[in-house]
Order: C-alpha cells, then structure tokens, then sequence
C-alpha cells in the first residue's frame, strides 16, 4: 500500500504546500502533535521563511501568550530590548522560552526586518490566553492597558471610571493567580463583586474603544488601535475565565477550555486581518472537528480554535496536521503498518507533506487502523478525521534533542 500513496508526497517546502489549496489561505495553521521536539519548530521556522520569501507571508503565530508576544513583536520590528530578554519574557509555556529553535526565529526576523520599511516587516504574535494549566493570569495587565490607552486619547467624561477605581477592585494580583482555584472554586475571586463590577467596567472600555475607532484611527496608529483590541479582548476573556473558575456547575471545566478556544479563535480572527499568517500550535488546537477528553474522570468535548476560525473564514483557513514515526526516546517506536503513520512511514523520505483528501482518496473503503501511542504526550493521527486536514507534514524520525 505504501507504493499506492507515493503520488501523494511532497517535499515540505512552500510551492508544494500551496499546491495543496485552491487560494492562498490567510491563516495557514502546521500543528504539531507533541511539544518540546527541536526537530518540529525547526522544521516549521523552515517553512516560515520559505513562506516568506515565495508567498508573501508576513506573520508568524505561535501557541503562547498573547501579552507576552507583544514583547517579541516589538524585539522584531523595532529592535527593542535585547534577544536575551525577550526570550526570557516573552514567551508563556516551559517548553517555549529555552528552545533554541525559537531564539533563532527571533534573530531571523529581526535580522530580516533590519532596514525594512514598516509595511514589509516580520510581526510575531502569541495567540494563546495568559493562561497554563494550573492557574490564569491577572487581568490588570490588560485592563489597566485598554484604560490607559483610553485615556490619552477620549475625553475623561467618556471613561466609566478611573484608573484608581480599576487598582481598588482589582486588590492584589496573587488572589487572580492563586493556583488552588483550579482544582478548588471556593479559591477563586472569578464571582466575586469586585469581579462583577470589573467585568461591566471592561465591557463598557471595549464598547467605548469600537465607538471610538474612528477618531482613534485617525490620531493614533492603526497598530496601536490593533493593541489596543488585544488588550480589550484579552481583559474580557479573562474575567470571563475567572468566572468560570469560581463555578461549580459540572459544565465548570467544559467551559474552561471551551472559553480558551474561543481566546485563541478571537486572536486569530484579528491576525487574519492583518494579513497571511503561519499560525503553529498543537494539533489539537488547530483541528477542524470537535475536541474530546477525559479530566478527572469527566468526559469533555468542545470546539477547538481551528475549528471556531475555519467556521468564519472557510478556504481562509488551512490546517496541516503534523504526524511522527518515532519518538524512540519516548517510547514512541515504529508504527504499526496499518496506521496512517505506518502507512507514511514505509515512504522513503524523512519527512514529507500529504495531500490528506487525496490520501483518502487512495485509500477509499481502507480505513486505517487508530495508532495507540504507549506515551501520553504524542496524538496520533485519527484515520477518521483525514479530510478534515487539508495536509499532514510527516516527520520519520524525531532524534533526541
């Protein structure tokens, strides 16, 4: 069967991935199916550059904290700071900010914007909530960002309230963050009165920025305008996150993930306006159909980033899913040759792209085998979700970084 799936290899480069849609999409997500794998980022600054340089991409987007990508953006377009502090800032996530992949992306882009005129820049963005898996972040950062952004720039009388009154009912940043709330309501300040109040108070800011935009376009950039969204999107997420922690409902956890899908799906939409972007972040959070898992013995599903932004914007998305071989010093031997992976595997190459519809194709009434991962960070590709990939970027081997 191997022989019969040939024709639907191709070398990872950005003319054969192109070939793959019939427009070229705005947001061109590469998932990935494990994190912390060297060989996977490199592979995708590869890409990225190739996308650059042959199809006018301009964007990079990857799976972290939208806050902290202001700190790269503005390390990349305009030189501030130094490497060493952005990468020690502005990236969320363990397996981020050590990765020596992404410090030599960040030298890229910068190296390639030295001397460009703004409107050719490389931009950086994290799309990713402030949040991990064991606590969120406070919303002062945002909040007090949109106020202050306001208020330099609108008349006082039109502001719902003062920065002082925003200080007091926010309190203390370590009650946001306390990492108990997870697993513990009780803990959280989510549905508190303060927090009440300072939720009416961010949706009037954000009512108030889009009433605005007008004159706030005119006087100011249209990029401080585009942050200052961020700011007032990333503010009322959180503190809808909050609330959420402090529930008790069974839907509790449903509706945490459910709401950080929508944060990177409402990030997304945003950078699709702005221009073609790479979007990189776990398969998971990329694909098209809906997403399961069991926490705590519940049984949860919800509608990942992926598949909230290809609702919205249909052939403007497109969603490569990553597949390995091996990852041997996980425990992830060869594939069983009755799995897509094993299947891809018996292919000469050391990594490759799919077309996936095609591949089905191929395939028809043989349905592959589910591959069963003995380690619980690798995803395998499930065989009965090929079409709803555009292309699977299969990488052999994955070596021991």
């Amino acid at each position: 069967m191997a022989t019969d799936i040939k024709d639907t290899a191709h070398s990872v480069e950005a003319a054969a991935v192109m070939r793959l849609f019939r427009t070229r999409p705005r947001l061109l997500a590469l998932g990935e199916p494990t994190h912390g794998e060297d060989t996977l980022l490199e592979l995708r600054n590869e890409l990225f550059r190739h996308l650059v340089e042959q199809e006018g991409y301009r964007t990079i987007a990857i799976e972290s904290d939208c806050m902290m990508g202001l700190v790269v953006d503005d390390y990349v377009t305009s030189g501030t700071g130094t490497l060493d502090d952005v990468m020690e800032r502005g990236f969320s996530h363990a397996w981020f900010n050590a990765s020596a992949p992404n410090r030599e992306l960040v030298r890229w882009m910068r190296a390639y914007n030295e001397g460009r005129p703004a409107s050719e820049r490389l931009r950086f963005a994290g799309f990713d909530g402030p949040l991990e898996m064991t606590e969120a972040a406070s919303p002062r950062q945002a909040l007090t960002a949109l106020h202050g952004y306001l208020s330099a720039r609108v008349d006082a009388d039109l502001l719902p309230c003062t920065a002082q009154t925003l200080d007091r009912l926010l309190g203390a940043d370590d009650r946001w963050t306390n990492p108990s709330a997870m697993m513990d309501p009780a803990q959280s300040v989510g549905q508190s009165a303060e927090a009440g109040q300072l939720r009416l108070l961010a949706d009037d800011l954000v009512a108030l920025l889009d009433e605005q935009t007008p004159h706030l376009i005119m006087t100011t950039s249209r990029d401080d305008w585009r942050r200052a969204r961020l700011y007032g999107r990333t503010a009322t997420g959180l503190l809808r996150y909050h609330h959420w922690m402090a529930d008790t409902s069974p839907a509790r956890m449903t509706r945490l993930v459910g709401l950080r899908g929508q944060m990177m799906a409402d990030n997304l939409l945003a950078l699709a306006e702005r221009g073609p972007a790479l979007v990189h972040a776990h398969n998971g959070h990329l694909q098209r159909h809906k997403s399961t898992m069991r926490m705590g013995g519940m049984p949860l599903e919800w509608w990942s980033a992926g598949a909230i932004v290809s609702a919205h914007l249909g052939e403007g998305f497109a969603f490569l899913a990553t597949a390995l071989g091996t990852i041997r010093h996980q425990g992830v031997d060869t594939p069983p040759p009755d799995t897509v992976e094993g299947l891809l595997y018996a292919l000469p190459a050391d990594h490759c792209v799919i077309d996936a519809h095609q591949l089905a194709t191929t395939l028809a009434d043989t349905r592959p085998a589910p591959r069963v991962s003995p380690w619980f960070g690798y995803a395998p590709l499930d065989p009965a979700h090929l079409t709803d990939t555009d292309g699977i970027v299969f990488v052999k081997d994955v070596p021991q970084t």
